[in-house]
Order: structure tokens, then sequence, then C-alpha cells
């Protein structure tokens, strides 16, 4: 089965509501757990599936992205029919570029021509989770429908940033409405709805049929308009829970606020997302950078000591003093004496000035903290110079200038 499935990535997107982490890159792109980007979990989660022929699809400020593709996951051999191809927006069929998720894979119909695999796998380049698509794609071939959405359960509250699906008891799809505001819930369980996880299986000369369909209606979206089309067509559109039903970590990292509390549960003892399973590795491009270093001085010197607790440290980093609790750290940080940083994300090559304060802080790469900054202490203070959250996380653009 894996041999005839070929695995299309979304990942064109702006990611408007991460602004300003995607000023200049793509939401995929953006860097996440220290060392990755949020599209690794997706290439992963494939190749760990056995599924070895990936496109992804880019647009929106994709350089970062296609470079990182480029170094991180080059190792497939074209010579076993096995790749990882970025695909940037062509314009192939008309003047438009992508105008949605069923457009993207629309206009790049001709790669699955080409290739004539039996499925078709579309994954978001955009979520956090580990999954093995295999059992997805056996649920698929044995109901022998038109399509499968994979879902799972959530809270209703969010439900205003997600597909919610209605199912009936045999897990067939009744009703699917995008980002509803007065979503249909889980029957019996009033705070619960079943959203779909922007992961799709087709059979591939349907959906080629389905979508130049669509785009005759001006169809240019899965959830808007492909499956509930079908839906309403009658047609057999099935659901695949996550999980089977048991707890299982996926996180649309598409704001701010979820972007961090995704980051922010890496840093517990026990975290839902295991990013030290051997056998479920995710994989990612490094640079070559030296071991982590922690400095300590004397009390002759005031008795600086670098500490970091509950955090991730990625290599390349110098702990120079000061304390770090709870913060996600990325290669080549350096933090200085006295400082302080609480359930911060510091990107690449930032440096902690001394006495600098932070708290619930994104930094952005390429940034260097004066000494004596504090940020996330003075909302007010914050918002006059970057973007804050309505729960108060601040975040200071890539290659911000202080005291310009």
């Amino acid at each position: 089965m894996n041999s005839d499935t070929v695995v299309m990535i979304l990942a064109g997107g702006k990611g408007e509501r991460l602004w300003p982490l995607t000023r200049d890159r793509a939401k995929p792109a953006v860097p996440f757990g220290g060392i990755y980007r949020i599209i690794d979990f997706s290439l992963s989660n494939a190749i760990n599936s056995g599924l070895r022929r990936i496109f992804v699809l880019t647009q929106y400020k994709s350089i970062s992205l296609a470079r990182h593709i480029r170094k991180g996951w080059g190792f497939l051999s074209y010579n076993l029919g096995e790749f990882i191809e970025n695909v940037p927006a062509q314009q192939r069929l008309g003047e438009n570029w992508y105008r949605g998720t069923a457009d993207a894979i629309w206009q790049n119909a001709y790669l699955l021509e080409q290739l004539q695999p039996r499925y078709v796998l579309i994954l978001s380049g955009d979520h956090v989770y580990t999954m093995d698509y295999a059992g997805l794609l056996r649920y698929h071939v044995a109901c022998g429908c038109a399509a499968t959405v994979c879902v799972q359960e959530k809270d209703v509250k969010e439900a205003s940033g997600l597909g919610v699906v209605e199912v009936d008891e045999g897990m067939r799809v009744t009703g699917f409405e995008e980002k509803p505001e007065r979503p249909k819930t889980v029957p019996g369980k009033p705070d619960r709805v079943v959203g779909s996880m922007g992961i799709y299986v087709f059979n591939t000369d349907f959906m080629i049929e389905r979508l130049r369909e669509a785009a005759t209606r001006d169809e240019f979206d899965f959830g808007h308009g492909v499956l509930p089309g079908m839906i309403r067509d009658g047609l057999d559109v099935r659901a695949y829970v996550y999980g089977g039903g048991a707890p299982a970590y996926w996180r649309d990292v598409g704001t701010i606020e979820s972007y961090w509390s995704a980051n922010m549960d890496l840093v517990g003892t026990s975290p839902e997302l295991n990013l030290y399973d051997d056998d479920w590795p995710i994989r990612t491009h490094q640079g070559q950078y030296p071991p982590v270093k922690f400095l300590y001085a004397e009390a002759s010197e005031g008795g600086r000591m670098g500490i970091a607790v509950d955090s991730i440290v990625s290599t390349g980093t110098i702990v120079s003093g000061g304390r770090i609790q709870r913060c996600v750290l990325s290669p080549r940080v350096r933090t200085n004496s006295y400082s302080y940083a609480f359930e911060c994300i510091f990107m690449e090559d930032v440096d902690i000035g001394r006495y600098a304060k932070l708290r619930r802080v994104i930094v952005d790469k390429g940034v260097k903290i004066p000494p004596r900054t504090q940020i996330g202490y003075d909302r007010e203070e914050d918002a006059r110079r970057f973007t804050i959250t309505d729960n108060g996380i601040v975040v200071v653009p890539k290659g911000y200038k202080f005291g310009q």
C-alpha cells in the first residue's frame, strides 16, 4: 500500500495569525522546539510510516522552507523511486496562484497523473504531532470510501479554528463545516466537537475528477467547498479517529498563543509529545555547532552561575550566568550574567544581556537584548514596541534593533 501512495503536503500558507513570526517565512518553516521547523513533524511522520514519495507544495515566502528541505531532507534515493520534492506555485492552470487547499492540489494534479498512485495522502505542513499513517491508509482501503478525513475530539472552544465534522454510528461523515461560529457538538458531550485534522486520503482518479469539477464551481478549498459538496452529493466520506479515541497529541500551532503553548508543552517532566522516542524519530537539519556550555564563577567574582531548569537547550548555546526556567533555547543562544528568563522561546543567535529579565516572551532570530532590559513585566510598555497577545505573550521580531 505504501508504494501505491503519494503524499502531498500543503505548505504554502501565510500564517497571518502567527505574525510577526511569519513576516519573513512560511508558517511550516517557523522554528519549533529548539532545533526543528514545524514541517519536520509531517515529514517525519511520513518517512516513519514508510511513505517515501512526497511533494511539498509551497507558495508564500518559501525560500527558507525550501532551503531547510534541501539541507535536511535530501537523503532519499531518486534511483529507488524515493523523493521529497519542493514544488513552488507555478500558475500552471492560469493566472492565479493557489486560492485554497484544494486548488493547490488541483494545480499540481499533473504530478499525480505522471506517477499514477492509487492513493493520495494530503497533509498540512503546519501541525505538531506524531502519527503512523499506515492505520489511516488501511482504514481507507477497507472502507472502500470516496475519501477519509482524520479527526480528533476537541474542546468546543477550539471549534472556531477547526473544520467540525458530524458523523453517524458507522463513522460516515454526515456534515462538515469549516470554522463554524455555532458548531455541532458530539451527541451527549456539549463541550466537545469532532475536529478535522486537515489530513485526507483519496483514491487518486476519483480525487482528480472531483477537483476538476470543483474548479468549475470556484470551490478552491477542501473544508469550505470540496468535502461539504461531496457530503451533499451523498458520497461516502468516512472519519478516522486519530489515536483510536485515546488521548493523542495534536496541535494546530496557527496562533502565537497556541505556538507558545505547544513549545511550553515540551518542557514538562513527562510531555505528551515525546521527542525522545527512538522508534519514532523527528528528523531535521542541524548546523555543526559545538556542545552546550554552562558557566560558573567563584563567589569572589559575584557568585555568577548559569542555570537552566525544566528547559530545552540546543547545541551551540552558552548559559554564561543567569537563570533559565521553563524555556526553549534554539542553537547559539547566549545568556549573560544575572539575567533571568521564564517561559520564553529564544530562536537562533539571540543574546540576552546582563541583568535582563524576560517573562513569557518569544524572541525571533538574531536579536540582542540589551543589559537590564525588561520584557513581559509592563504590558503598556511592551505593546508600544512589540506584538502582544491577549494573554500577554510578547513577540520580539526577527532582527529587531533596540534603541532605533
